[in-house]
């Protein structure tokens, strides 16, 4: 008999104990999980509930609105919210798909071995909490509570959070830090002393000239940017698109720059060098503010355009044009530093010359560049102290990347691996709405930590690939259905948000801050939740600030007023938080931690023959691969294409809608394959597709086996030196035109 793995991938069957449980009738649900049109809801008379979404970061407020016959219908946005502006997205109007998705996991699982076979068995609630919590007694007296760990990426996560540091454990990471925004964090905290966060305080409402680099706005729908873009494009201000593919925004740009992949900081020292040596920069301003210009300006001197040509094939004369673009609008401009930024390995650099550009233009607290932001500070619902870890990721991840702000899911997961030689062990993992395995690149790594662990926990509304290597599957019901905590982000002013659910949970899925409390009471840890329910909770929290629940249900969002101005003065005294006070383009701190001052630019590898380079990017109806499943949404687009320059076709002999399969540098071949798209709109040199399709799991009824998983595809990653985040543009793949497991199929 074949030995069973310790973690052998389960599939979810769909057909549990709430499995055959239809929807009411009245929706006249049709193949597909599309409602036939229904008579539009009266908005003065229908019940509604407020909201914010959890499509995507953004979290816009809106209020969700029930039909007659008391079933969800639709999302509109809230008018009093800065973040959606009374507006919501493709994704966002969308998210009523969510709910309705039959595909969703329904109850409580549990791994056991049958007949030698790892399977799931439905079990009640109170099992499989029970099992859970005795689970991570055992962990805590053998190894310690530091040794359980916290990956997350839903709202719900603080309840996690909340719980597992009452238990003893600090160790929590959100895979975006280390996989998309990290770089550009450390960056602008290593040359203005402070981060970005979210939403990012770009003034883009009145910039005069507007630069993305890789920045795919428009397809990547970030909602109250996207209208603010949209309203820059209409008022006449210039956009400047750095990139390999003629995207969305490209389009409506005064400059494209198709660069050639991976050369970005040679074009940003060139930039710099055009500013400082044609002496375009704000005298005045870096005068002031800014320290180590004269390292600088020695620094850049042989970084002129016509050597930045030679490496990014940008015509010299466009590269001065656009740096004399970005100087004539000065201060009024933004360098903008996007969000997914993990892509080569020198990506906090890379971001660090894209915030010495800001600097010398003058735009950093500056109308049109970028603006002070604010926020609500939330208060804690009173309980102890946590129990003070005996060690935390910083012990993981701080000898070697000095520059990391948060935990990353990476060295966690690698912490977790058999063979770590480092003597900070996790030994159990709870999974908060993130399928780690398409998020968290080199997946080879993740399945061998995953072996090692001795308790796993996903908490997930959906059977996405993760969920089947769990020990315990828990049903979080949607955003739609719970409460959250406060919504409480950045921006131009201070303001809140309530999540309230506006339907019961479906079949017996159950909301995060009751399956983390229930697991915290279960550890002896109920002096940490002495609040019956999250309504008390959030009324407590509320009262505080000036408002209460009862007034945010029927409200949603509460804008407080700015107590610091949005801009600097003119000639106003200001200190930066860094080693000098000021804006350090002559990084002390970088130096000091033993990493360049100033960014360098260092030639990578550019594909072999009959490779190209893999890039990927955004959709705006989806997230990630969050929304393809979605009865709304993957009806927008069901799966993603592979776009390819005419030039390439030709050599293969490609055409248009031809299914053909990826493999890799490491000889790594897509599971499933992906329609070819044959466009100008993409250098020879690169192909290019939409992240998050190709589905494995075969319980997503809409998405499974649908276009490629960008993920499989990238094996070769680069680690930022500075602070750990995974560069995952440095893998090339070519083309494999005949059905690569057509003889595994027939076996």
């Amino acid at each position: 008999m074949k030995k069973t793995s310790r973690r052998d991938f389960i599939k979810i069957s769909t057909l549990g104990v709430g499995g055959l449980t239809m929807l009411n009738p009245v929706l006249n649900w049709v193949p597909g999980f599309m409602p036939k049109e229904k008579t539009p809801v009266d908005e003065s008379k229908a019940k509604r509930f407020p909201t914010f979404c959890e499509v995507c970061f953004w979290k816009c407020a809106g209020f969700t609105y029930l039909n007659d016959e008391g079933n969800i219908q639709k999302i509109v946005g809230n008018d009093d919210d800065p973040h959606s502006n009374g507006r919501f997205c493709p994704r966002g109007t969308g998210g009523v798909g969510l709910y309705y998705d039959n595909d969703r996991l329904k109850e409580p699982l549990m791994r056991v071995v049958e007949n030698g076979k790892s399977v799931f068995k439905p079990v009640t609630w109170e099992k499989a909490l029970d099992f859970i919590a005795d689970k991570m007694k055992i962990i805590a007296k053998k190894h310690g509570p530091e040794s359980m760990a916290l990956l997350y990426h839903a709202s719900s996560g603080s309840y996690f959070h909340h719980m597992l540091e009452a238990y003893g454990t600090a160790n929590a990471a959100k895979p975006s830090y280390a996989q998309c925004l990290g770089p550009r964090e450390a960056a602008f905290v290593a040359t203005f002393g402070a981060g970005l966060s979210s939403p990012e305080p770009t003034d883009v409402k009145n910039t005069k000239c507007l630069v993305l680099i890789g920045n795919h706005v428009g397809e990547n729908m970030h909602n109250g940017y996207v209208q603010e873009v949209s309203d820059a494009i209409d008022r006449g201000a210039s956009i400047i698109t750095v990139d390999p593919r003629f995207s969305t925004i490209a389009s409506k740009s005064k400059f494209w720059l198709p660069i050639k992949p991976a050369t970005d900081i040679a074009l940003l020292l060139s930039w710099i060098h055009v500013l400082i040596y044609e002496e375009l920069y704000d005298k005045k301003y870096v005068e002031q503010y800014a320290f180590g210009f004269e390292e600088l300006k020695l620094h850049v001197k042989n970084y002129t355009p016509e050597w930045a040509y030679t490496q990014t094939d940008i015509r010299p004369e466009d590269i001065r044009n656009s740096a004399y673009e970005m100087a004539k609008a000065s201060p009024a401009v933004i360098i903008h530093p996007g969000r997914h930024t993990t892509w080569y390995g020198d990506d906090t650099q890379r971001l660090r010359a894209m915030a010495i550009l800001n600097a010398l233009l003058g735009s950093y607290g500056r109308k049109g560049g970028f603006y002070f932001p604010e926020s609500k500070k939330v208060p804690e619902y009173p309980s102890p102290a946590y129990p003070h870890p005996k060690w935390t990721w910083k012990d993981i991840t701080k000898p070697t990347y000095k520059g990391a702000g948060t935990g990353l899911a990476n060295d966690l997961i690698k912490a977790s691996l058999p063979n770590s030689e480092s003597p900070y062990k996790i030994k159990g993992w709870f999974v908060v709405g993130t399928n780690l395995l398409t998020t968290v690149p080199d997946k080879s790594i993740t399945l061998k930590a995953i072996q090692n662990l001795e308790l796993m926990v996903v908490v997930d509304t959906m059977p996405m690939e993760i969920t089947g290597y769990a020990d315990i599957v828990l049903p979080e019901c949607t955003y739609l259905e719970r409460y959250d905590d406060i919504r409480s982000n950045q921006h131009r002013y201070p303001n809140i948000a309530l999540r309230m659910p506006a339907a019961e949970p479906r079949w017996q899925s159950k909301p995060g801050w009751w399956i983390a409390r229930e697991i915290g009471v279960r550890l002896g840890l109920q002096d940490y939740f002495k609040w019956t329910n999250v309504e008390e909770e959030l009324d407590w929290k509320f009262k505080q600030m000036g408002t209460s629940l009862e007034e945010m249900q029927k409200i949603g969002v509460k804008v407080y007023e700015k107590h610091k101005p949005l801009y600097l003065a003119d000639g106003e005294e200001y200190f930066f938080n860094t080693n000098t006070g000021k804006i350090e383009l002559y990084s002390i701190d970088l130096e000091e931690k033993g990493y360049d001052a100033m960014p360098r630019y260092t030639e990578h590898k550019q594909p072999d023959d009959q490779f190209y380079r893999l890039i990927y990017g955004r959709a705006p109806m989806h997230t990630f691969g969050r929304t393809v499943n979605s009865p709304h949404l993957s009806d927008l687009m069901s799966e993603n294409t592979l776009w390819v320059n005419p030039s390439v076709a030709k050599i293969w002999d490609l055409h248009n809608e031809q299914y053909i399969w990826l493999k890799n540098q490491d000889s790594v071949i897509s599971s499933f394959p992906i329609k070819v798209r044959i466009t100008e709109r993409i250098r020879h040199d690169s192909v290019y597709m939409v992240h998050g399709f190709g589905k494995t799991n075969d319980k997503l009824s809409r998405s499974y086996g649908k276009g490629i998983d960008d993920t499989e595809l990238i094996t070769n990653v680069k680690i930022d030196p500075i602070m750990g985040g995974t560069g995952m543009r440095e893998n090339f793949v070519t083309f494999v035109t005949k059905n690569p497991h057509q003889k595994e199929q027939n076996a």
